[in-house]
Formats: structure tokens, C-alpha cells, sequence
């Protein structure tokens, strides 16, 4: 073949790739240009405003009855009986202890004859008395005689005393001989058993009664926490009587019963440097034992023109820093940092970063970048998801 005829063949087919090249780049082009855009993401937002909100802080305690009572015989004897049931309620006068009566049984039966036999020497001496004073009036006594006569009376009247002191004492005697319960209170195991010897000048403490409805919270708080919530951001001490006091058991649950402030200690530990407070709880179900470790909710005063948002709206950066997704008046997004402080229920207390007004984004991350347009709307708690509204902001974009 000829050399200039395959040379234009090879110009041919290569002018011809080119434009099938062309060809399929316009049409690639024209297929971008036609793609639709994305619609902007729907979120939900809260604006937030200035409000007073509650200073509380949650201090370590434990949990003490209101009264403690040591069951203690009052008698000597032998231990007959136990009535009560170890670990039960018992009621104050209930009897707990039996320890053998007979003795005093005894006791009562002589002192009850020794009361008689005086009182009859009694009635005696009053008889003679009086006839003595009968007969001193018709000047057939003496003097002498109607003295002794009175002073005879006198002596029997201080003999029935005694006698009837006696009696009491012996009967006495008798009644502690059933051990009661000095204070209603759960009751713990017996430290004696049957047929031990118990002494009323002993040291033996037959049991132990804790009063448990209610209790008392004891928890501790540093002299230096203290002053710092008083004075921090221009706060005003709560009263003691309208602080609120709240129990979180162990398990992380908050305590149904709500209870109240009893007393802050004016000094300061020596050793810890830390000041003793107390609270009170009802507890009708003896939900609360002695011993039970709990932190303490305590409100200690209220913070003013303080902005809070929902805690799902805090998000944190690779640093752990706190930050928060705004949406700006031109509907775009706004990553901001801010300075979270505490926890307040359901919401972050935000100290730093926020002004009022502001609209807080809720929900709607997942498609969300700073800069970003976004189809905003008000949060309400329980409500869709944002991401079910974007279906609505499609059509919005077309």
C-alpha cells in the first residue's frame, strides 16, 4: 500500500476517536448539569432564653437512724424467753425479754404481808392514841402518855410508808422482769439467748433498736466548696428551710421521698476541713438502712440570666471540648464552642458561649456540617425525629 494512503488512514481513525472522545464528554457533562442538588437537611432547634436556675451539688453521705435505743435488763435473773422476732418492727412497750418472775413473784407476796402487818400495827396505834387524848381530857392520863401514844402512831405511819415503798419497789421488780421496748424501731438480732444470766449493773446489751422512719442523710462538704458557691456568679444563699434535698441510692435511682435540711455546722473539722450537714427522709418502706451509702442532691442557691440547653445538644470535639450547632438568621449552620458546667435534669447548664435568643440545634446531626443550609424547626421533646422532615424539604429545593 501506499505510504501516503496509510498515513491518511491513520489521520482518519484517530480524528474519528476524537470525536467520539468529544462526543461522550459533552454528554457526561450534560448528564452532571442536569443531576439535581440535594435538599438542604431538617433540623430541629430551641431558642434559648435567659432564666434562674438552681445551684445544687451532690456530696457524698451515709445513711444513720433517727434514734438508736440498747435494749438493757433492768433485773437480775435467767433468760426465759425471747418474744420478738430478730429483724422485725417492734412497737415501744412491746415486751422482748422474759426473765424468770418467781423470785420477784416472792418478793410482792412478802411485801404485800409486810404492808398488812404494819397497817395493823397502824389502826393499833391510832386506837391508842386516841383514847389517850380521851383520857387526858378527864385528867386520868398524863401527859407522858399521851405523848408516847401520839409518837407510837407516828412510827406506824412511817413503817405502812416504807412497807407500801416496799411493795412498789417489789412490783417494780416484777414489771422489768418483762424486758420492753423502750422506742419503736427495727430490731436487730438478739445478743443473748435462753438461759443466760443477765445482771442489772452488767454491761450486756440484750439488743439494738433503730428508729428508721425517718432517717438521716450525714454527708460532708469541703469549707472551701462552701464559701465558693456562695459567692460564685453573684448568687444568693438558699435558706435552710426551703433547700431542697435530694437522695441518689447507690444503683445511680433517685429516691422517691424528698427531704429536708436539719442543720450546717458552724465548725470546720480540723482534720479534713471538711463541715458536717444533715438531712432528713421520710422512710415509710425501709427502703434506707443504716450504713447505706448515697449522694446527697443538696440546693445551696440560684443562678440568674443563666442559659440551659438540652443535654443531646452538647457535643464534644476530638479534645473533649464542649460545643454546640447554632442556626444563624440566613438558616446556615454555625459550629460554636462553649463552656458546659453542670448537669441540671434532663439539661446542660451552659456558663459561657450563648446569648439569648439564639436557636440551639436538637436534633438533625447526621447531615449537618458548619456553613450548611438547613431547613430549621422548633424542637418539641418526644416529638419526630428531624430526618423524618426532610421528605418536606425536597420539594422546597426543586
Amino acid at each position: 500500500m501506499d505510504p501516503s494512503m496509510r498515513m491518511n488512514r491513520v489521520s482518519l481513525t484517530a480524528a474519528l476517536a476524537a470525536l467520539v472522545l468529544i462526543a461522550g464528554c459533552q454528554e457526561q457533562e450534560g448528564q452532571q448539569q442536569a443531576a439535581p442538588a440535594f435538599p438542604p437537611s431538617a433540623v430541629a432547634f430551641v431558642a434559648v432564653a435567659p432564666e434562674t436556675l438552681p445551684i445544687t451539688n451532690e456530696l457524698p453521705g451515709r445513711i444513720a437512724p433517727t434514734r438508736i435505743s440498747e435494749v438493757r435488763p433492768r433485773v437480775t435473773g435467767i433468760i426465759l424467753e425471747r418474744v420478738f422476732e430478730q429483724g422485725s418492727m417492734v412497737k415501744e412497750g412491746d415486751v422482748l425479754f422474759r426473765i424468770d418472775s418467781a423470785s420477784f413473784e416472792v418478793q410482792v407476796q412478802s411485801a404485800e404481808a409486810t404492808l398488812r402487818r404494819a397497817k395493823a400495827v397502824q389502826q393499833q396505834a391510832s386506837r391508842t392514841a386516841d383514847r389517850q387524848q380521851q383520857l387526858r381530857k378527864a385528867n386520868v392520863s398524863t401527859g407522858q402518855q399521851l405523848d408516847d401514844a401520839v409518837a407510837a402512831l407516828a412510827q406506824a405511819d412511817a413503817d405502812v410508808a416504807i412497807a407500801e415503798a416496799g411493795l412498789a419497789t417489789a412490783r417494780l421488780n416484777l414489771q422489768y422482769a418483762s424486758v420492753t421496748a423502750p422506742i419503736s424501731g427495727r430490731i436487730g438480732r438478739a445478743l443473748v439467748t435462753e438461759g443466760a444470766l443477765v445482771s442489772a449493773n452488767g454491761t450486756e446489751n440484750l439488743a439494738t433498736i433503730q428508729q428508721l422512719d425517718p432517717v438521716y442523710a450525714d454527708f460532708t462538704q469541703s469549707a472551701t466548696e462552701l464559701i465558693r458557691l456562695r459567692k460564685a456568679l453573684g448568687t444568693e444563699k438558699a435558706a435552710a428551710s426551703e433547700a431542697e434535698v435530694e437522695l441518689l441510692l447507690d444503683d445511680g435511682s433517685t429516691y422517691a421521698q424528698k427531704g429536708r435540711l436539719l442543720f450546717s455546722e458552724a465548725a470546720v473539722d480540723e482534720t479534713t476541713g471538711q463541715v458536717t450537714l444533715r438531712g432528713e427522709f421520710p422512710n415509710p418502706d425501709g427502703d434506707l438502712l443504716p450504713g447505706m451509702y448515697v449522694r446527697v442532691r443538696l440546693q445551696q442557691g440560684v443562678e440568674t440570666n443563666a442559659f440551659a440547653v438540652p443535654t443531646q445538644a452538647v457535643q464534644r470535639d476530638t479534645a473533649g471540648n464542649a460545643q454546640l450547632y447554632l442556626v444563624n438568621a440566613e438558616d446556615t449552620v454555625e459550629l460554636r464552642p462553649v463552656t458546659a458546667g453542670r448537669v441540671i435534669g434532663e439539661r446542660w447548664a451552659i456558663s459561657e458561649g450563648l446569648k439569648g435568643g439564639e436557636r440551639v440545634i436538637v436534633e438533625g446531626f447526621q447531615k449537618i456540617r458548619p456553613g450548611a443550609k438547613v431547613v430549621p424547626s422548633e424542637w418539641k421533646p418526644g416529638g419526630a425525629p428531624a430526618e423524618a422532615g426532610q421528605a418536606d424539604a425536597a420539594p422546597a429545593a426543586n
